[in-house]
């Protein structure tokens, strides 16, 4: 059977392990003969690639066993341009560029890096590279960093609106026992919902392999990370075939379902936090572009009332005072005063720098209905 929710897909995750790094060139050139295809139906794809500490601590010729932290991040600093280069050449076969993206974990948990990040991502994905991301372990600490990219995995699809997680690694699907203990363990193709009994079957990071931090654990807590943001998780053996393609028959891999649908998870997450006296008034122009699902443009804005950053969420009022949407803006209340009323083009000169042309995205507004406007 297929899983219509793969040809849905329109931005996908890939996450792909360390062992996979060190399988060879021919396991590379599969996932990224899958990504070209991807891409070419117009899918946008972003890769988060573990294997920088293992491909560095080869190059330092660092003994096997557990590392210090400084030695990690010496490893992390000689084998990250060994990570890219190995993507970047590989996709060169294909005329496809890549872009590293090296992110830490205040990145993600702070809202205004947030949107720097987004936007520097939906940027390149615009531009048609792929950009490559990895945690930055380089500079990371125990106390701020991941410790997984799956986890980091997770975060990337939330940060870009992904509909599909794609956790790659040696192992192909979820089984009801670590087939590495018990090979006739049944696998999981299907999980509908994460709880007890799921949590109860991840076993510990694959220690045969003697690379890498995750595990099935680890994925599982990636899957309802994402699954919080209306994000499907499939986990698969990237040493398929075809390891992304494959994804459309639901005899591939294990999918988890998302525990709410993207649209509410957007919705909840835009107004959760909204600035107490953060507001901008549109004109009548404006608000009819707001109820068609467009962006807001300085050009539409008549006033701006109150004090907030980029990246808060304000309320959008209507010619009549009336809340009529919420939104996380792109510029702050001082910023926006310069621009309101102006064209884009207007915007950048009294500016004195480039930005989104948008006060706030299409896809960071929420409209309001009358109860929620009332509030």
């Amino acid at each position: 059977m297929m899983r219509p929710g793969f040809d849905a897909a329109r931005c996908i995750v890939v996450k792909v392990g360390s062992s996979l790094m060190q399988a060879g060139d021919a396991v590379i050139a599969a996932i990224v003969s899958d990504v070209v295809a991807l891409r070419s139906r117009g899918v946008r794809i972003i890769l988060v690639s573990s294997g920088a500490v293992a491909l560095g601590r080869i190059r330092l010729s660092l003994s096997a066993g557990d590392l210090s932290l400084e030695q990690k991040q010496a490893a992390a600093a000689a084998g990250q341009p060994l990570l890219i280069g190995l993507w970047e050449r590989a996709f060169a076969m294909h005329r496809v560029v890549t872009a590293q993206a090296l992110l830490t974990l205040d990145v993600t948990e702070d809202r205004r890096s947030w949107l720097n990040a987004r936007a520097t991502l939906s940027a390149l994905l615009d531009l048609g590279a792929v950009p490559v991301v990895n945690e930055n372990d380089t500079i990371a600490t125990d106390e701020l960093r991941y410790g997984d990219n799956d986890r980091l995995a997770a975060r990337v699809a939330q940060m870009s609106g992904a509909d599909l997680l794609v956790l790659l690694s040696d192992i192909d699907a979820l089984y009801e026992a670590d087939p590495r203990l018990t090979p006739d363990a049944r696998a999981i193709h299907d999980i509908p919902e994460i709880d007890d009994r799921i949590r109860s079957m991840a076993g510990d990071a694959n220690e045969r392999a003697g690379v890498g931090t995750g595990g099935m654990r680890t994925k599982i807590l990636a899957a309802e990370l994402a699954g919080g943001s209306g994000c499907a998780t499939a986990v698969a053996s990237g040493l398929a075939k075809n390891p992304l393609m494959s994804l459309a028959s639901d005899e591939h891999g294990s999918w988890f379902y998302p525990s709410r649908s993207s649209a509410s998870a957007r919705e909840r997450w835009i107004s959760g936090v909204v600035s107490q006296n953060g507001a901008v008034r549109v004109d009548a122009g404006a608000a009819t572009a707001l109820a068609l699902g467009k962006s807001l443009l300085p050009v539409g804005v008549q006033r701006v009332e109150g004090q907030f950053e980029r990246g808060e969420t304000i309320r959008i009022l209507g010619p009549d005072g009336q809340v009529i949407a919420r939104g996380v803006t792109a510029y702050s209340a001082a910023d926006a005063r310069l621009i309101a009323g102006c064209r884009s083009d207007e915007a950048e000169i009294r500016l004195g720098y480039r930005r989104s042309s948008a006060l706030i995205h299409a896809d960071d507004i929420v409209r309001t209905g009358p109860a929620e406007a009332a509030r």
